[in-house]
C-alpha cells in the first residue's frame, strides 16, 4: 500500500474518500477498499483491506487484474462484503463519500449491498472527477492526471487507498482555487450535484467465470 502522508492542504474540509478496486465486471465484486478521513482539510485517518465479492461475483478477470494486480488467492481469505460493509459506514462517519467517477463507486455499495440482500446505509457522494473538470484545464481528467494538477503526484494508482488520497487532494485543491470551506459549498460553487446513493432496485448479473477457489491464478501472458 501506499506510505502515509501528512497533510494534502489546509483547507476546513470534512469529508471522506473512498475507492474500490473490483474483481470483474459486476458491481458487486469490490476486492479492495480504500478509505481516507479529511478534516479541516487535513488527512486523519487511513484504512485499506481486502474483500472477498460474493459467490457468482468473485471471478478474477485477466483485464481487472492486470490494472490492480489482485488476485484469487489474496481475497481468499478476507472478510466478505456483508461483514466488511459496516466497517465502512463506521469509518465514514456520515460524511460525503468523495470519489473519482462516483457513480462507479456509489455502483459497487450498492452492487455489494444489492447482490447480499443488506440495506444499504444513508450516503451522499461528491465525484472528484466532474471538480476536476469544473476546475482545471487538462487534456485529461484521470486521476493521476487530476491529482498532479492538484500538486499530488508520484502514487500507486489503482492501490485503493493511494487512489483515495489522490482523490481527497483534488477536493481539497479545488476548494482552495475556489474559495470554499466546505464539500458542500465545493458542490455549489463547481455545479457538481452532492447525490444521495440509491439502493439498486435489481440484483446484479453473476459473473459467468468460474467462482473462487484455492488453485493459483494463471494468466496467458
Amino acid at each position: 500500500m501506499s506510505a502515509p502522508r501528512a497533510t494534502i492542504g489546509n483547507v476546513p474540509l470534512n469529508f471522506t474518500a473512498i475507492d474500490f478496486e473490483t474483481a470483474n465486471s459486476s458491481p458487486a465484486s469490490a476486492c479492495s477498499v480504500g478509505l481516507v478521513k479529511v478534516r479541516a482539510g487535513r488527512v486523519v485517518d487511513r484504512a485499506s483491506w481486502f474483500i472477498r465479492p460474493p459467490l457468482g461475483h468473485d471471478a478474477f478477470l485477466e483485464w481487472n487484474t492486470r490494472i490492480h494486480g489482485i488476485v484469487a488467492s489474496d481475497v481468499l481469505h478476507a472478510k466478505s462484503w456483508e461483514q466488511q460493509y459496516p466497517d465502512i459506514v463506521a469509518f465514514a462517519e456520515g460524511d460525503v463519500l468523495v470519489a473519482h467517477n462516483a457513480r462507479f463507486d456509489m455502483g459497487v455499495i450498492a452492487g455489494g449491498c444489492s447482490a447480499t440482500g443488506i440495506d444499504i446505509a444513508e450516503h451522499h457522494s461528491m465525484c472528484s472527477l466532474q471538480v476536476a473538470r469544473k476546475t482545471y484545464t487538462l487534456d485529461s481528467y484521470r486521476l493521476p492526471v487530476a491529482a498532479m494538477a492538484a500538486g499530488f503526484e508520484g502514487f500507486q494508482h489503482h492501490d485503493a487507498a493511494a487512489d483515495a488520497e489522490a482523490c481527497a487532494a483534488i477536493v481539497v485543491h479545488a476548494a482552495g482555487r475556489h474559495g470554499v470551506e466546505t464539500v458542500e459549498a465545493l458542490g455549489a460553487a463547481t455545479r457538481v450535484t452532492i447525490a444521495p446513493v440509491r439502493a439498486r432496485a435489481e440484483k446484479p448479473r453473476t459473473a459467468a467465470q468460474p467462482r473462487l477457489s484455492n488453485r493459483p491464478m494463471i494468466f496467458a501472458d
